[in-house]
């Protein structure tokens, strides 16, 4: 059984103080179908990562991976896997976060719908995606916001006032309520043609 068999004393480190070992099993099993073997190659992905050797990953750590480092919005990426004013995720949150990407296997789909959300759902896919945006967290997108976006993804490949009139036209096409910004369901709606379920899926387990 996965809560007996899987090498408790290497996991300890990853725990949070108050949390016993138990919960924080149940916590996993949350959020993913895995097998102990999963769990166990996910772990030893995380311990690889941990340079320092203390059961927790800095932004450091992360900015080692080469898929991150050439994204341009890695930084983005990295920052959503530490709560605000940490500098370390243990284990459980680099499990909370990676769940948003794991892929809906066509079991998932005919579950329980009362059931809570599993963190890889199209609707926490899309939150995950326009917390990426929303840097000040107010629930909209700004001009400004999704200008700094676009500047990450092309670079200086392409003028301020190119740039400015993309910004102001995809916040027309999106905005429906007048107030020059994209809301969460502005958001949803411009997105609801696209396959974001496949778009925001890693098959880390393969």
């Amino acid at each position: 059984m996965l809560l007996v068999v899987y090498p408790l004393r290497s996991l300890r480190k990853g725990l949070c103080r108050r949390e016993t070992i138990w919960q924080y099993y149940i916590s996993i099993l949350n959020w993913w179908s895995v097998s102990h073997s999963q769990i166990t190659r996910l772990y030893s992905r995380f311990t690889s990562l941990d340079k320092g050797e203390n059961g927790t990953l800095s932004r450091e750590d992360f900015q080692r991976i080469p898929e991150l480092a050439i994204n341009p919005l890695g930084d983005r990426i990295i920052n959503a896997f530490f709560p605000e004013g940490e500098d370390q995720v243990n284990f459980r949150g680099f499990m909370r976060t990676l769940a948003h990407f794991r892929p809906i296997e066509d079991n998932e789909k005919s579950k329980d719908q009362n059931g809570p959300e599993p963190l890889n759902s199209r609707s926490n896919k899309l939150h995950f995606a326009f917390r990426l945006y929303d840097l000040d967290k107010d629930d909209k997108i700004s001009r400004d916001e999704l200008l700094q976006v676009l500047r990450m993804m092309v670079g200086v490949n392409i003028s301020d006032e190119q740039l400015g009139s993309i910004a102001d036209r995809t916040i027309q096409e999106a905005d429906q309520d007048g107030d020059s910004a994209i809301s969460f369901a502005e958001f949803v709606k411009v997105l609801e043609k696209v396959d974001v379920e496949q778009k925001m899926s890693i098959r880390f387990l393969h």
